[in-house]
């Protein structure tokens, strides 16, 4: 994390922000994750006492929305409209709390987009210059964005308009293509050349490199796009040829343009436009938006890992020539995938958002799940066999069990918490729980704010068998007293320190102890006050999640699967990134289509030309300013190598250590960010499942 900022709480406003989802389909968990992920953050943020507000809303233009409104015979207003509407009932059922939900057509966001765009203009960072624009002879119509499919430049990779969705990610800009495709027709697009508008983004390119040296978040959002720094920046074409869009902005004297802005300028955007919306409702005395945006507020935004680049080039880019505030923080997450297999909407390989809710599981679950499995910029498998295991373990075994147990001895004995003063171990234990709270905040780690809380609790677990109350109660009252006004303060510093990730249960617990208002408004250090002298009789607050259960959920899961799959086998997949400031959705490529066999055949001599070796990994750890590389050490008997792998994402490195692994040892030299790798460690699949020995191969030994 950067220490250019101050820590949080700071006495400047700060925003909270979600990647927009787009108005485009059903919600599921890997649209979830980030908005459940940036829900607690702000909790989180106004426990510490930072003042904050928590915005967002649907993005509503991009070629799907009109390709598919199309294909239903609708407007496409009309058709993201009902998205919308559905969403905004949604996510208040998973404790998704926004001070303001607006969309990217409504008239703040429209006029807001086309003032900015004006600003960037006036300010010379916009002009205009012929490209090659696809254009599908058949329809008599130029191709904008997933009108148009056909192969990246820079991988090979199949790619969709306007991204590389299957293999590098990158941004493409009009006419990049190669071998363009017409999805309307089907048939082959030509390229024609049309007057589009660029922003100048390579004129940043120094900004941004100070940017991203005082930027906080994940790590990957830090160092990604720094490569792409490096590579030199691409000026960046901002308008469509199509209808459906925010018009571009045009001086008075001038003809309106047949033009519209590309979704990726409104997007980000409506961050701005909903913020303001907020402010006008309750008032600039009680939030302002401009001291947020304009002058010396906290940005934080809370993205998909398929979007880095637009939240950490084009919008901070976009932001300073038109004279707005920057991010302080930018978080990514990774994807989700389910029973280790990439999630694939087409084949209804999906959790959806509104099956969870019908299957009755309370949503506090998911977003404890969602929120502590892994890191936040870490992929997360989705299982019912895993979600059942982290239910019943933390939040029934550990959580629940400590509140309904003491509560109930506290009750059944005294009637409500006993006179007696918090013994210093017990306060001191708490303000630890307190300190890393408030530190887990500052590195945006979620997964550390939910451990606070439920660590105090197991610490809970531990104090009250250790000092066995239900047999001093008799001998000696005051020591018995003690321990449970102990156990009482405990329960309730956990309700407090665990309300940003499971609001709903705390709230629960905030009322059985008798507590008045909402456990929201308390701050970190209300986990240390007094917790009131009577209550009622608890209940328990987490139900067990039973193996039948999980069967039958197994069973529900693969049937949908397998009916999506026998009724559409050659369905292309759906991938990780949407036309959209906000699919961080985890739709990725489906795992089952296992890469095909090579055609070419190899000698024998030339495979006995590979020597692999047996290596064992003696030291790893992180390369500076790679998101995904790693310098391992590797011994292979006879030396210990220098090794660079792609495995920073994918594994903890503290972990490896000891571990024995199968390394290509004539492989090239090569380096990489300055780091040279002398051979090549061996993995299976895009999660870097290192190979290894199944017996007791000795390091070094050849592998024949």
């Amino acid at each position: 994390m950067s220490t250019h900022n101050d820590d949080f709480p700071t006495d400047n406003p700060a925003v909270v922000t979600c990647g927009l989802p787009y108005a485009n389909g059903d919600l599921h968990i890997g649209h979830l994750r980030g908005y459940i992920g940036a829900d607690a953050f702000n909790r989180a943020l106004q426990t510490l006492g930072q003042e904050t507000a928590y915005v967002c809303g649907s993005d509503m233009h991009g070629t799907p929305v009109a390709v598919n409104a199309e294909q239903e015979g609708v407007d496409p207003e009309d058709f993201a409209l009902e998205w919308h509407e559905q969403y905004a009932e949604t996510f208040p059922k998973f404790n998704v709390e926004f001070d303001n939900y607006g969309h990217t057509h409504d008239e703040t966001n429209t006029e807001l987009t086309q003032e900015i765009v004006r600003t960037l203009d006036e300010e010379g960072y916009i002009y205009e210059k012929e490209i090659q624009v696809a254009y599908d002879p058949d329809a008599d119509q130029y191709l904008p964005d997933r009108y148009v499919e056909g192969t990246c430049p820079y991988c090979g990779e199949k790619a969709r308009g306007d991204e590389c969705d299957e293999g590098c990610q990158r941004h493409l800009e009009p006419g990049e293509v190669e071998d363009p495709t017409s999805t309307i027709t089907g048939n082959p697009a030509e390229y024609r050349e049309r007057t589009h508008k660029f922003f100048e983004v390579s004129e940043f390119a120094d900004f941004l490199t100070e940017f991203l040296d005082g930027l906080e978040g994940t790590s990957n959002a830090r160092n990604q796009p720094r490569q792409w720094i490096e590579d030199g920046l691409q000026d960046w074409c901002i308008t469509r040829d199509m209808d459906w869009g925010i018009d571009y902005p045009t001086a008075e004297d001038e003809d309106e343009s047949d033009l519209v802005l590309y979704v990726w300028v409104d997007a980000p955007i409506e961050y701005v436009a909903s913020t303001k919306q907020y402010s006008e409702r309750v008032g600039t005395d009680e939030y302002d938006w401009e001291q947020v945006w304009t002058d010396d507020g906290e940005i934080v935004h809370i993205i998909g890992r398929d979007i880095i680049q637009h939240h950490t080039i084009f919008w901070p880019a976009m932001l300073e020539g038109a004279g707005y505030n920057k991010p302080r923080g930018i978080a990514a997450t990774g994807f989700i995938t389910i029973n280790g297999k990439g999630l694939s909407t087409s084949r209804n390989r999906a959790i959806w958002a509104k099956e969870y809710l019908e299957e009755g599981f309370h949503p506090d679950l998911l977003r404890y799940y969602l929120t502590t499995t892994g890191g936040l910029q870490q992929d997360v498998d989705f299982s019912w066999d895993a979600f059942q295991e982290k239910v019943n373990g933390e939040l029934v075994g550990t959580v629940g069990n400590f509140w309904y147990r003491s509560l109930l001895f506290a009750y059944r004995n005294y009637e409500g918490t006993p006179e007696a003063d918090v013994s210093e171990e017990v306060h001191e234990r708490i303000q630890d729980a307190i300190a890393a709270t408030r530190a887990a905040v500052n590195d945006y780690d979620l997964r550390g704010i939910g451990q606070a809380a439920v660590e105090l609790a197991q610490f809970g677990n531990e104090y009250i068998q250790r000092n066995e109350p239900w047999k001093l109660t008799d001998e000696e009252p005051g020591e018995a007293a003690q321990v449970i006004r102990d156990c009482v303060q405990i329960a309730k510093a956990v309700g407090v320190l665990l309300e940003p990730i499971a609001p709903d249960k705390a709230q629960n617990l905030w009322e059985q102890l008798g507590e008045d208002g909402d456990v929201s408004d308390a701050l970190l250090e209300d986990a240390l006050e007094a917790p009131p002298r009577n209550f009622e009789e608890p209940g328990e607050l987490f139900e067990k999640i039973e193996d039948d259960r999980v069967a039958e959920l197994n069973e529900k899961l693969a049937e949908r699967v397998a009916e999506a799959e026998d009724g559409d086998e050659d369905e292309n997949e759906e991938t990780e990134s949407d036309d959209t400031a906000a699919d961080e959705s985890g739709d990725m490529a489906d795992a089952d289509d296992l890469e095909p066999l090579a055609d070419e055949r190899i000698s024998f001599d030339d495979f006995q030309e590979l020597d692999i070796r047996v290596g064992r990994i003696e030291a790893a750890e992180g390369i500076e300013g790679a998101d995904d590389l790693a310098r391992l050490e590797v011994d292979i008997g006879f030396e210990t190598r220098q090794i660079v792998a792609g495995i920073k994402q994918l594994h903890d490195l503290d972990e490896l250590p000891g571990e024995k692994c199968v390394l290509l040892a004539n492989m090239e030299k090569a380096e990489l960010f300055g780091v040279e790798s002398n051979g090549m460690i061996l993995a299976a699949g895009e999660e870097a499942d290192l190979l290894t020995t199944h017996g007791d191969a000795e390091v070094g030994e050849k592998i024949r």
